[in-house]
């Protein structure tokens, strides 16, 4: 009978030159427990010592529906496209809330931890992928509002639902790919961070969130759409309402073309500041 060794072999890291290409998904692989205790160590930072604790997940997003509702919705008469307008609110600010969560996560994500960074080698994507996580987690307690909503407004699932997930990832991916390209930027350019928050808040206004794409005019929906954003948040509020302009799988071509280029741009730019990211921060 053959016995099992009682300690694995140790694994061997060796840095060289260029070896970091070479081994990439190989590490990100090894490193897979830190970016989960990254992202719950985010998580625990960001609702501790809170009165409200996780719940803060759900009241923003309430009160910003609320407050929607009221001004866009009760005063000027904002057209809902046939969907009850609460719910066209908030199908369309659970995408760009995970969007910008994680796109500001992700781009201070380096500065952030720069202690870490200088101490310890570990794939460095690893942190804005944690911020991305984190951000994940607070949309999917957010879709728990809209459930419970729902009903109060006749609207039942159907089988668009199993399109949730995918564009859950969609949305993740366009904003890591946004992020790597911002953090790359941050990294020598301090001022990125300032200027972050307030680009991210120009964005809010400039997506369909308290309108649906439908008031826009035929001819100008597909330019709209060249934000990533309109295709993700119309795709959300078919998979959840059943309402969709007809321009929507187009939209929706166009924003995973801009993920894949994103993520491409992303991590070359990343790729391009790591080595050097320790000395810069």
């Amino acid at each position: 009978m053959m016995m099992k060794p009682l300690h694995e072999e140790p694994h061997v890291l060796v840095l060289a030159p260029g070896e970091a290409d070479h081994r990439f998904w190989r590490d990100l692989w090894h490193y897979r427990d830190l970016l989960v205790f990254l992202a719950w160590r985010d998580i625990a930072v960001r609702y501790r010592q809170t009165i409200a604790g996780v719940a803060w997940a759900l009241l923003q997003p309430a009160m910003t529906m609320i407050l929607f509702t009221i001004i866009f919705g009760r005063l000027a008469h904002m057209d809902g496209g046939g969907m009850p307008y609460p719910l066209l609110v908030l199908a369309g600010l659970i995408p760009w809330q995970l969007f910008s969560a994680a796109l500001t996560g992700s781009g201070d994500s380096l500065v952030a931890n720069a202690g870490l960074i200088s101490k310890v080698y570990f794939p460095r994507i690893i942190i804005p992928m944690a911020a991305v996580s984190v951000a994940i987690v607070n949309a999917l307690v957010s879709l728990a509002l809209l459930a419970v909503l729902m009903p109060v407004y006749g609207v039942w699932p159907t089988w668009r639902l199993v399109a949730l997930p995918l564009l859950l990832v969609l949305t993740a991916l366009i904003a890591l790919g946004a992020g790597l390209v911002v953090a790359a930027m941050g990294v020598r350019y301090r001022d990125i961070r300032f200027v972050l928050p307030f680009v991210v808040q120009c964005g809010f206004f400039a997506a369909p969130v308290g309108y649906s794409t439908v008031v826009v005019p035929e001819h100008w929906r597909m330019v709209f759409a060249l934000n990533p954003m309109v295709g993700v948040m119309e795709g959300f509020r078919w998979s959840i309402l059943g309402h969709a302009v007809h321009e929507l799988p187009q939209m929706l071509a166009m924003s995973a073309t801009t993920m894949v280029v994103l993520l491409v741009v992303g991590r070359w730019a990343f790729r391009a500041v790591e080595r050097d990211a320790a000395d810069w921060l």
